[in-house]
């Protein structure tokens, strides 16, 4: 195995971590683990590319890891429409909040496909996975802040996050997988997300541990 396809394994484990962690806290707390814009990016992205590398590829390593990461997807979702309705304002009837995730997801899928139309199958699939992950890193900051404790998230999707997504940094951003050269963007952007995912990781860690600490007087 070449240190690329190990990093590609070693990247899907990681996620499917997030996913599976993500799903068992989301249906534990009655909540969701992963923002809505962020999971229907990887919604897309991930049917799209699943189907696309079957065509292309066949059954290749990373084409088999994103069918099985969109069958998460489906449980990931599902976590949002069931227990999601609570974290919308509260003046909207129910109608919209379902509404509203129908047509986030339809938004994230012509995205998807406008990435796919302008750079092509294997561009687009790096390009745009980079650019969603960076957003979903940043939107788990915005999700810890907003509810203001530790519902729905765990260090463990927190930490998996950070791997899953430093390994294909370094296979395309350092090694160079597939172009023979380092690619720039993707480093850069690599570079950025694993800021944002440490911070996540601190002040999830915090709030952890605030949330933990005993009473006064117990």
């Amino acid at each position: 195995m070449t240190i690329s396809n190990l990093l590609a394994l070693l990247s899907g484990v990681f996620w499917t971590v997030v996913y599976i962690d993500s799903i068992r806290i989301g249906i534990k707390d009655e909540s969701f683990a992963m923002p809505l814009w962020a999971l229907g990016l990887n919604i897309a992205w991930e049917l799209i590319y699943a189907i696309l590398g079957y065509l292309h590829d066949g059954l290749s390593l990373q084409t088999v890891i994103n069918g099985i990461w969109f069958l998460f997807d489906i449980g990931l979702i599902y976590t949002y429409f069931k227990y999601g309705q609570k974290y919308f304002p509260k003046r909207f009837k129910p109608g919209w909040f379902y509404g509203w995730g129908v047509f986030v997801v339809v938004v994230t899928f012509v995205v998807q496909l406008a990435f796919l139309v302008e750079f092509g199958y294997g561009p687009s699939a790096a390009y745009s996975a980079y650019l969603q992950n960076l957003l979903m890193s940043v939107l788990y900051i915005q999700m810890l802040l907003r509810r203001n404790s530790t519902e729905g998230q765990t260090l463990l999707i927190a930490v998996s996050k950070f791997f899953g997504s430093l390994a294909p940094t370094i296979s395309f951003g350092v090694i160079g997988y597939q172009s023979g050269e380092p690619n720039e963007f993707i480093l850069i952007i690599g570079i950025l997300m694993a800021v944002f995912d440490v911070v996540y990781i601190g002040l999830l860690a915090n709030m952890t541990m605030i949330f933990k600490k005993p009473a006064m007087g117990k």
